[in-house]
């Protein structure tokens, strides 16, 4: 998930797509997180990321990915390293309501659509899985995450990494994390409301965050 970043720095977005299941694992996870027979075996890929939290697993169809730059010194680069997080979420949520995720939420979901402006809230499993936990800039929808953004700084820059959930299916990545039976099992039931899905095809959710940037 490595990118050489243009020089000088300018505004970039860069949408990612996978042809096969792929685990993330963020920038400071141990190798020793993941189960690299079941991996293997389940024809999942492993690569890092360069910005921080938990393990995320890429499926085709199934997530937005969208790495998002911004050089130092503009109008949308906020000092403060968690309020930096804010206009990315709000970004998301626009363009989550473009498509239909309002306050209606989802099918089945329910809710509204909000950007968390707290201080970090961990989950058990937090360390581990990304959308365990909810932090700065993230966006819900009726209290599940949807919507996961981590950061890197430079001096030349910022980069957001975001990860929007079309569907949640926490079994999948669980199964190839090197966890016991008996972990395995409570997580998939802890991680399972956690989460939750925009539903409906991934590039109508891509050409609604594209406009949504045009206007941040």
């Amino acid at each position: 998930m490595a990118r050489t970043w243009p020089e000088p720095v300018v505004r970039s977005a860069w949408f990612v797509e996978v042809d096969r299941p792929t685990l993330v694992l963020g920038s400071t996870q141990s190798d020793a997180v993941v189960d690299r027979r079941r991996a293997a075996s389940a024809g999942v890929g492993v690569v890092r990321r360069r910005t921080g939290g938990g393990a995320v697993l890429l499926r085709p169809g199934e997530t937005v990915w969208v790495d998002v730059l911004l050089p130092t010194g503009d109008p949308l680069a906020e000092v403060d390293v968690a309020r930096a997080f804010a206009w990315v979420g709000r970004a998301w949520a626009t363009a989550l309501a473009e498509v239909g995720v309002d306050e209606a939420g989802p099918v089945g979901a329910g809710g509204q659509v909000a950007v968390h402006d707290g201080p970090p809230r961990p989950g058990r499993w937090a360390d581990l899985v990304c959308f365990a936990g909810l932090g700065p800039g993230e966006v819900t929808v009726g209290g599940a995450k949807m919507v996961g953004i981590s950061q890197r700084r430079t001096r030349a820059g910022s980069l957001f990494q975001c990860g929007a959930l079309v569907a949640w299916r926490p079994r999948p990545l669980l199964e190839v994390l090197a966890l016991s039976d008996e972990d395995r099992s409570a997580a998939v039931d802890d991680l399972d409301l956690v989460a939750t899905g925009a539903g409906g095809e991934p590039a109508v959710l891509v050409a609604a965050f594209e406009a949504a940037l045009q206007t941040a």
